[in-house]
């Protein structure tokens, strides 16, 4: 991972460094905070596997400039170097998840990635 971006710290940093990376239309910057054989869940029905197909599909996306607005986390879970954040999308719809890892550093990268949770039809 590249040195000039700051480390996610604690799990609930990624959220923050997502939506600042995001909206600056840094690819590049998303892309830092994923493990290098990380698995992404989108598009939607699809995965999207490794760092740099991960950068590749956050350029595709950050080039219509979409604007991200933080989401509150909900708690983390926590189980050694393993974690389990989640947010509930400010329009209710479903919500997101994702598996961070520590890192030899102490710092923390995600694994997986399920930014899309729609509610069971039933």
């Amino acid at each position: 991972m590249p040195e000039q971006y700051e480390k996610a710290m604690r799990p609930e940093d990624i959220t923050r460094l997502f939506v600042e990376r995001s909206n600056a239309g840094d690819a590049a910057g998303v892309a830092a905070l994923y493990e290098e054989d990380a698995v992404l869940a989108y598009p939607p029905g699809q995965r999207t596997v490794g760092r740099e197909a991960i950068r590749a599909l956050w350029e595709r996306v950050l080039a219509d400039r979409p604007r991200f607005e933080p989401e509150p986390p909900l708690p983390t879970l926590l189980c050694g170097d393993i974690a389990l954040t989640s947010t509930p999308p400010a329009d209710g719809a479903g919500a997101r998840a994702q598996v961070v890892r520590r890192q030899p550093d102490g710092s923390w990268l995600r694994v997986l990635d399920q930014p899309e949770f729609t509610p069971p039809r039933g």
